[in-house]
């Protein structure tokens, strides 16, 4: 049985998504990152920084959303979302994968916690690099890895929305538009939107939001 530990509307998100991609079964343990301290202590026995996701499969534990979704892809291959070892299109689908969370994330946070840096400062490099970078890519061909859907677009399409249009981060550029709608038109997007707006009703921090919203 593989387990999921997982936050709603967090980042852990897009693998919630891809489980759902694969439609094999898993089970589900919600982990409170909001709440008062964070998640449990002993949740650092599965995720040294308490941070979401982490599965755990076969008694492995797996953490890191990147290697998290390369490791799904390759062992559920029957879905067809990952190249396979060997395949001319592995390279870039890999690079899509890690330069989400090694490049695109931390870049996003500096922008918006106005960290001011030079390109050599910090592994990540400039937010104007990344960019540019990404705007390029997604000029050039329909998803982020190639010409065809990958397990690199569910991180993608969802981080680039959030940053989009809830952040209000990243500018809204046509070509991200178009690339989110084209990404998320899918059933499994949809059943994992359901099952996360489900979940994060039960959480106290959403449910005192949602309150404060209607009030």
């Amino acid at each position: 049985m593989l387990k999921f530990y997982h936050a709603p509307w967090s980042r852990s998100s897009a693998i919630l998504w891809l489980l759902e991609e694969l439609e094999v079964d898993y089970g589900l343990e919600i982990v409170d990152i909001r709440e008062e301290g964070g998640a449990p202590e002993a949740y650092r026995a599965i995720q040294p920084n308490k941070k979401v996701p982490a599965i755990e499969h076969e008694d492995v534990v797996i953490t890191e959303r990147a290697a998290i979704s390369i490791y799904l892809g390759d062992v559920f291959p029957n879905a067809g979302l990952a190249p396979a070892v060997g395949d001319p299109a592995r390279g870039a689908y890999l690079s899509a994968l890690v330069y989400h969370d090694a490049v695109f994330d931390p870049a996003v946070c500096a922008r918006v916690h106005g960290l001011e840096y030079g390109s050599n400062d910090y592994p990540f490099g400039l937010f104007d690099d990344m960019l540019t970078y990404v705007e390029r890519k997604l000029s050039s061909q329909p998803y982020i890895a190639g010409d065809r859907f990958t397990i690199a677009d569910l991180q993608w399409a969802g981080g680039i929305n959030f940053t989009m249009n809830i952040l209000k981060a990243l500018p809204e550029r046509q070509i991200f538009k178009e690339y989110v709608e084209r990404a998320t038109d899918r059933p499994a997007f949809k059943r994992a939107q359901e099952k996360d707006a489900a979940m994060a009703a039960e959480i106290p921090f959403f449910q005192k939001m949602m309150a404060a919203s209607e009030g």
